[in-house]
């Protein structure tokens, strides 16, 4: 009998468990509850911007980006050669060292915009934190987190904070359009592709977080406030989705996390957790006799388990001499390719499930594209061939499906511009 595969099993690891056919159908029921207002999970979040279009050649925007630790402005236009990016500038972001007011933060976001101010009069500004998005396409903050501490943000509109504190300084007649990460990466991602070989742009972020973004029929957002037509991009949140199917591993992880309860689905296939989930169930393999109690002891040497971990188990190394034997590592190769190939199944769902919602990518000649961007789908050896063995299988079933994934390169700040190119 296969002990792998025993284990597997039992813990409900088996990438099979996760069925992207079947799955979809509880995803997409939940997608619609949340445009029509009742949110089980995915909260279906509009954005009140256009989706993949014509992006103005040569007319330049300031960009922000906001998020995690990092912090990033610039000044960027695009020509036939692509987004370029100009006067980039770096630094933390204020409250990762020691906790600042809302009204320090959004003043050193004007400080570090005033060079460009004369060249540019729209601002596109990646928000990654929780923010509702007003018909204005600004954002009113619900919380700042990540390890960020910005206090007194709770409720602010950032668009409007930033342009009082503009024309306190004498600056006037800028608008801001306030877009998040998984946004940025469809708009920036999509923006010099040839949309016309396309049914369908999709938004994706796997690294730390999972999420994803598409546009919508209007028709089908109730108690929208816009009189807006055509299709809007909606973040869907999907990493909050709960009705995965998972075992009493994932519920561990879940439990020791910091969000117990929440984002279930990007605890299963995210960056940030992909680690644990190996690391628990090596720490479940030794209690129940598949692997020696040693191991313990020396997996506790490693510092974070994170992606990198299980990518250099998964590809059969062990750099941190946790394993004395070859079975050993076999054992736990199997495991972490298992918890990969199941991680982008995951990811596979939620795209078919946005395919069925908008009925696109029917026609192998005109594929649905998926935008991808995040550490997971671009540094680990395995997750996007997972991902892209998954979509594949999608063309066999009984209601076909094509997608085709492009992979894109630090797309934030080129999908800021067209944020605010394309909506302004």
């Amino acid at each position: 009998m296969d002990s792998v595969r025993d284990f597997l099993v039992k813990h409900s690891l088996a990438p099979e468990t996760i069925d992207p056919v079947s799955c979809s159908t509880q995803m997409l029921a939940n997608m619609e509850a949340g445009l029509q207002g009742h949110a089980v999970d995915m909260p279906m979040i509009p954005t009140y911007l256009k989706g993949a279009g014509h992006v103005p050649m040569g007319r330049k925007a300031i960009v922000i980006d906001a998020g995690g630790t990092n912090y990033r402005c610039a000044l960027a236009y695009f020509s036939e050669e692509g987004c370029k990016v100009e006067y980039l500038r770096k630094s933390k972001m204020p409250g990762t060292e020691a906790a600042v007011t809302w009204e320090a933060f959004i003043a050193f976001v004007a400080d570090t915009i005033m060079p460009f101010t004369d060249e540019a009069d729209v601002i596109g500004f990646c928000f990654s934190y929780n923010a509702d998005i007003t018909p204005d396409m600004d954002g009113i903050v619900e919380r700042i987190d990540k390890e960020v501490v910005i206090t007194g943000c709770e409720g602010k509109r950032i668009g409007a904070s930033l342009l009082e504190e503009l024309e306190r300084r004498g600056v006037t007649g800028k608008k801001v359009v306030i877009l998040n990460d998984t946004v940025a990466a469809l708009l920036g991602g999509s923006a010099l592709l040839d949309k016309s070989r396309y049914s369908d742009f999709i938004g994706m972020i796997c690294g730390t977080g999972a999420n994803t973004c598409a546009g919508v029929a209007v028709d089908k957002i109730k108690n929208l406030q816009s009189d807006a037509e055509g299709s809007m991009l909606i973040n869907l949140e999907s990493g909050n989705y709960s009705a995965m199917p998972c075992g009493d591993i994932d519920e561990a992880v879940d439990a020791a996390s910091h969000v117990p309860g929440e984002k279930k689905m990007e605890k299963m296939c995210s960056g940030a957790y992909i680690g644990e989930v190996c690391h628990t169930a090596m720490k479940t393999a030794v209690a129940e006799g598949f692997l020696p109690a040693e191991v313990l002891a020396r997996m506790d040497k490693i510092e974070a388990f994170n992606g990198a971990v299980v990518d250099n188990w998964a590809c059969g190394t062990d750099p941190y001499h946790v394993f004395d034997a070859d079975e050993q590592l076999a054992f736990a190769r199997d495991v972490c390719l298992a918890i990969f190939e199941r991680s982008a199944r995951c990811m596979a769902t939620n795209i078919l499930s946005i395919l069925r919602l908008n009925h696109t990518g029917c026609e192998k000649e005109k594929p649905a594209c998926v935008c991808a961007e995040g550490s997971l789908v671009a540094r680990s050896r395995y997750f996007l061939l997972f991902l892209q063995k998954s979509l594949n299988e999608l063309q066999n079933a009984e209601d076909a499906r094509f997608v085709e994934v492009v992979l894109g390169n630090d797309t934030t700040l080129p999908g800021s511009a067209v944020a605010a190119l394309s909506n302004t």
